[in-house]
Formats: C-alpha cells, structure tokens, sequence
C-alpha cells in the first residue's frame, strides 16, 4: 500500500500534463475532499506505481520460473477442451 504524500520522505516537485478534462475532475474532487489537488494527484501516482511494481514482478516471477528446468507446461488444446467440457455430462478431468 502506498505511504501518505504526507511522510517523511522530502517533498519533490513535479510538472505533469493531463487533459483538462483531468485537471477538472482533480479540482472537483479536491473541492468535495477537502484535499488539495497536488495531495491527490501524489496519492494517485504513489497508488498506480505500487500497482504496477505489484504486477511486474508477479510476471517477473512467473517468468523466470517459466524458463526453470523444472517447469512443465500442458498443451493450449488439451486446456481448451478441458474447460470446454465444463457443465456437460462429459466434463473431462483436469490435464495433467
């Protein structure tokens, strides 16, 4: 989870552009929150980053242990007809 733009940490300054479609809903948020326009957009960002840097090293992982020697990988066709089988009289046990 993000920390609160309001940590420790010093305070950097940084220009972004955004639609002013964007810039309109951040005011509008601001004035309903009681918060300032760069709070938000800080929290935002920290947000989206934390959510990136989760996902990326999940493929990250996924991938090295893709390329391990121990890996084993079952044919696109037979999961396919694995889960196509779902729900019918006929459905078909996990592939192994």
């Amino acid at each position: 989870m993000p920390h609160s733009p309001n940590s420790t940490s010093p305070a950097v300054t940084l220009s972004v552009r955004v639609p002013s479609e964007v810039r309109d809903q951040l005011e509008e948020l601001a004035n309903a929150t009681g918060r300032t326009k760069s709070f938000l957009a800080a929290e935002a960002i920290e947000y989206y980053l934390a959510t990136q840097h989760w996902q990326v090293k999940a493929i990250e992982k996924s991938v090295k242990k893709a390329d391990s020697k121990k890996a084993k990988f079952i044919k696109h066709q037979k999961i396919s007809d694995w889960l196509s089988s779902w729900g019918n009289e006929n459905e078909q046990e996990p592939p192994k």
